[in-house]
């Protein structure tokens, strides 16, 4: 519909701004919506911080309680390596009893909890056990067996150990070089002078010990000048190995139990592979929270005495968030609550304003409808008068006579009126292509028009579109029938020339596009014309300018194919 003026604002804006604009009907959900994902918004990014805050403070937990297991197993290796001193500064000749008094001197319960000796190994080369056992009855004056029997080409019998009370007595002349374990520990401590701890082992098993501890040892080699060769020692020659033995439990429970006392649960593996019940040395005694699950678990990876551990980390109940996690749910719950009362005040507001706005309106709707239909009715004279006097003057341009002239006028006449009947007939609302093609064709081929001529789905008109396609068909069918050979013939769509017109949507919606095909066939020797008509020139006028679409045409041998593009209004 034509956009028409009233005053100084048209009357189509006019009543887009009344009470019943659809964007006014959506303004509370709108704001309720707008409102609620922003406080939504607002309780995520509080939550998140919550949990990044309580991420960040037990990273430091942590970080803590790897400082205190660090700290504890530095101060322990720290007695191997002046036991080392000891036996360097004496070239390896120490005996029981100075042993045993500088072990005394340490007082280990006291000062080294989660210790569970310290002693020396003897690496004597298989077959020469003999010599080994005669040098433990000179020192010590009991007969002490190497045991078990072995495979390999080294032994590594224990020579001294401290403390030494009747419960361990056995573990004099034990062979650690036959348990692979500690073999593995002892061959890297061969090749150079750094400590080196075993992987997991049962402490205890062999001895006369009521119970076994798991733990470790950690090794590091003894080099004098009388000691027999032995590959890859870096400077002298390797007589034996000091080692010192670790209850893991105690030795942990010590390092964590310091005050204060640390919300964590630890977990601590031997490697840095996947973890299990294999390779677990020590895991707390309080477990971890339920609440938390793994969402705080913190992994370490640490290397001692060259040896990968794992070890991990879970906050327990007695770790605090550092902010509630009730905040986010009230500043969500306030926000929501605040998003409703603002939808219900814009909907209040929107009701008073559609109930003055009708009161108002119903005053004012008869003298639009007048106005409109005054406005209407004008712009639609103008239109015609303009159109009506163009397609004369170029009609009269083009006749050779008065005769030729009311012809070709009348008949155009004649199409503009067939589009104007139909758009009365429908209120000046829609217009069917099909209805609007059987009337321009039956006026110029006549009322009988042969099955199949017309094909395509129901499409309805505007006003514009149907003005201008009416004058387009009549002219494609008046220049069918005057220069084709439906002109030569008396039925003009019967006998061997024949046309088709069928049409198609393309497109949904808004873009909806209508695509038409005029199809002329029977014609002999058809060839474009060397000039243009004013017919060929009103048609496209109307499809490219007062349409906005395209048209194709296609001169075949045999005849004439038109294909018309238009994008259709909604």
């Amino acid at each position: 519909m034509p956009l028409c003026w009233h005053g100084d604002l048209p009357i189509k804006t006019r009543h887009a701004q009344g009470p019943h604009h659809p964007l006014k009907k959506l303004f509370p959900i709108v704001a309720f919506i707008a409102v609620a994902l922003i406080s939504m918004t607002m309780a995520g990014f509080a939550y998140f911080a919550t949990q990044e805050a309580a991420r960040i403070k037990f990273d430091a937990t942590a970080d803590d309680a790897l400082n205190r297991i660090e700290s504890r197993i530095d101060l322990h290796l720290s007695l191997l390596r002046s036991t080392q001193a000891l036996f360097d500064a004496r070239n390896g000749d120490i005996s029981d009893n100075e042993f045993k008094a500088f072990f005394k001197a340490l007082d280990v319960d006291k000062n080294f909890a989660g210790l569970r000796g310290i002693g020396f190994l003897r690496l004597v080369k298989t077959g020469d056990e003999a010599s080994v056992e005669r040098d433990m009855l000179r020192d010590q004056g009991v007969s002490h067996p190497i045991y078990p029997d072995t495979t390999q080409p080294w032994r590594t019998p224990i020579m001294l150990f401290e403390p030494l009370d009747p419960s361990n007595q056995a573990s004099i002349g034990y062979d650690m070089f036959s348990q692979p374990v500690r073999r593995a520990a002892i061959e890297k401590a061969m090749s150079d002078d750094q400590q080196h701890a075993s992987g997991l082992v049962q402490l205890g098993q062999n001895t006369n010990a009521a119970q076994t501890f798991t733990g470790f040892l950690v090794f590091v080699r003894l080099n004098v000048e009388t000691a027999p060769d032995v590959i890859n020692a870096s400077r002298s020659s390797t007589a034996g190995f000091l080692y010192a033995a670790f209850r893991a439990r105690d030795l942990f429970q010590v390092a964590l139990s310091r005050s204060p006392l640390l919300p964590v649960n630890t977990e601590i593996y031997d490697g840095d592979g996947a973890v299990s019940g294999d390779n677990l040395l020590f895991r707390s005694e309080t477990p971890p929270a339920s609440t938390f699950r793994d969402r705080l678990l913190v992994t370490r990876k640490i290397i001692v005495a060259g040896r990968p551990w794992t070890i991990l980390f879970r906050p327990t109940s007695a770790f605090s968030q550092p902010s509630s996690r009730a905040i986010p749910v009230m500043l969500g719950l306030f926000g929501l609550l605040l998003a409703g009362a603002i939808a219900l005040v814009a909907r209040y507001q929107e009701r008073a304003y559609e109930a003055a706005s009708r009161l108002h309106e119903t005053t004012e709707k008869s003298l639009l409808e007048k106005d409109l239909m005054l406005q209407e009715m004008k712009h639609r004279i103008k239109n015609s008068i303009t159109r009506v006097l163009a397609i004369a003057r170029q009609t009269a341009s083009r006749a050779t006579d008065v005769n030729e002239f009311s012809s070709s006028f009348s008949a155009r006449l004649q199409a503009m009126a067939a589009s104007q009947d139909m758009l009365t007939r429908s209120r000046w609302q829609k217009a069917d292509l099909g209805d609007l093609l059987r009337i321009e064709l039956g006026q110029v081929f006549g009322k009988e028009l042969p099955e199949g001529l017309l094909s395509g789905p129901e499409v309805l008109l505007d006003e514009t579109t149907t003005q201008a396609l009416g004058l387009t068909f009549h002219e494609l069918a008046t220049n069918a029938l005057k220069y084709g050979e439906a002109g030569n013939s008396a039925n003009s769509l019967k006998g061997d020339w024949a046309l088709k017109v069928d049409w198609s949507l393309e497109g949904r919606g808004r873009d909806r596009t209508l695509v038409l095909n005029w199809r002329e066939s029977g014609q002999k020797k058809l060839e474009t014309p060397a000039k243009t008509g004013f017919g060929t020139k009103l048609i496209d006028l109307n499809v490219t300018r007062e349409l906005r679409g395209t048209i194709k045409r296609d001169y075949q041998a045999n005849g004439l194919n038109v294909e018309i593009t238009i994008p259709l209004a909604n």
